[in-house]
């Protein structure tokens, strides 16, 4: 289970990241989501997707969210050899590509935790404080690095990058149909 917290960018984080962990890469993901063919992921809280960046191929899952103060759900990765090979399997299985997620990422460890800086293309800036368990009994940790940090659980944003990116989307289509009638 990734048991996750995000939080929006302020200025100054990064150099507060930076005292209290140690960079570990920077890299550019860009990601693919795809709809079910036969249920509505956006009604059971699910994703799969395909992920290209610097250390390879992944095909992931992700499962509902199982806190309502976080992102924490289960993931289930596979390695891939070739992204379009990938993506042509789902999509002969009736899965349809529905976003797209660009961004560049500076992942910093920090003991078993990692924290993420990223800069979403056509979002801004966002922390990430992420820790895989078993289970919820994280939660708290990610909280205190977060509050070493400077923020607070109410600063937590639980919709994933493609929600946000799907709501912008939406609020974009409304604002231009509402200019056609």
């Amino acid at each position: 289970m990734e048991v996750e917290a995000k939080f929006p960018y302020v200025e100054g984080v990064e150099e507060k990241v930076r005292e209290i962990a140690e960079l570990i890469i920077e890299k550019y993901e860009h990601d693919v989501y795809f709809a079910h063919p036969c249920r509505d992921f956006a009604q059971t809280d699910e994703a799969i997707r395909i992920r290209r960046d610097v250390e390879g191929i992944t095909l992931t899952y992700k499962g509902p969210k199982v806190d309502a103060e976080t992102k924490s759900r289960e993931e289930i990765k596979l390695k891939v050899e070739d992204f379009e090979s990938a993506r042509r399997i789902l999509e002969k299985l009736g899965f349809k590509p529905v976003a797209e997620v660009k961004k560049f990422r500076k992942i910093y460890g920090f003991g078993d935790a990692i924290i993420c800086v990223d800069k979403v293309e056509d979002l801004g800036k966002f922390v990430e404080i992420e820790i895989e368990a078993e289970n919820l009994d994280v939660k708290e940790k990610v909280f205190h690095i977060a509050e070493q940090l400077g923020y607070s659980r109410e600063d937590s944003i639980r919709e994933s990058y493609l929600e946000l990116i799907l709501q912008k989307k939406s609020r974009k289509d409304s604002s231009k149909n509402g200019q056609k009638s």
